[in-house]
């Protein structure tokens, strides 16, 4: 079994979400595991010429610096595609997904790789991936006012979805920031969910 460790966050040793993906590793013991820090060493973000010249509108072979882009946009899709098991470690920053995880994504959301069209519309093509998300938000959107402003979660279920993976499953932390006794006990019951997960 193939893992993927993707960590987005950038607060480091203080990230709830960077704790709570290492425990989720933790229990797949016998996984092969490929790590990516997208903060430390962040995806550039995709630009018109990286997207022209790999949808064959632009003649990169004279263009170094695009060259260098679309080969490693390649290996961040190899990665993704040679994966059975795909652990996220995600913030919740004004209530989206930090922007290094966005370019992370820009780069697997391939048409004929992940996806294509067909006579009924869009199809997923990574149905056989297992996708764990470790979510950290600061306040409490999961319920109440705020959470018509939960745009994490939802992205992150739509978009795996779209690319055809069935069963996104989510480990979330919530009111992180609502206190030391909150954080606690947020985190205590995210680990919770996670020692009931399923390694295979």
């Amino acid at each position: 079994m193939k893992l993927l460790h993707l960590d987005s966050s950038v607060l480091g040793q203080y990230s709830v979400s960077r704790e709570l993906t290492a425990s989720i590793v933790k229990q797949f013991p016998n996984a092969t595991v490929a790590y990516r820090d997208l903060a430390l060493a962040p995806i550039p973000h995709l630009s018109g010429l990286t997207l022209a010249a790999a949808m064959g509108n632009y003649d990169a072979s004279n263009d170094e610096a695009t060259k260098a882009d679309l080969a490693l946009g390649g290996e961040v899709l190899q990665q993704f595609l040679d994966s059975d098991v795909v652990v996220i470690g995600a913030g919740f920053y004004n209530f989206g997904i930090p922007s290094q995880l966005k370019a992370w994504i820009d780069r697997i959301c391939v048409a004929g790789k992940t996806f294509k069209y067909g006579e009924n519309g869009p199809e997923g093509l990574c149905g056989g991936k297992r996708v764990i998300i470790a979510l950290a938000r600061g306040g409490v959107y999961s319920a109440g006012p705020a959470a018509a402003l939960e745009h994490a979660e939802t992205y992150l279920a739509g978009l795996f979805g779209f690319l055809g993976v069935s069963n996104v499953e989510f480990v979330i932390a919530e009111g992180v920031a609502m206190g030391d006794e909150a954080k606690a006990a947020a985190v205590a019951k995210a680990k919770d969910t996670i020692a009931s997960l399923k390694a295979a």
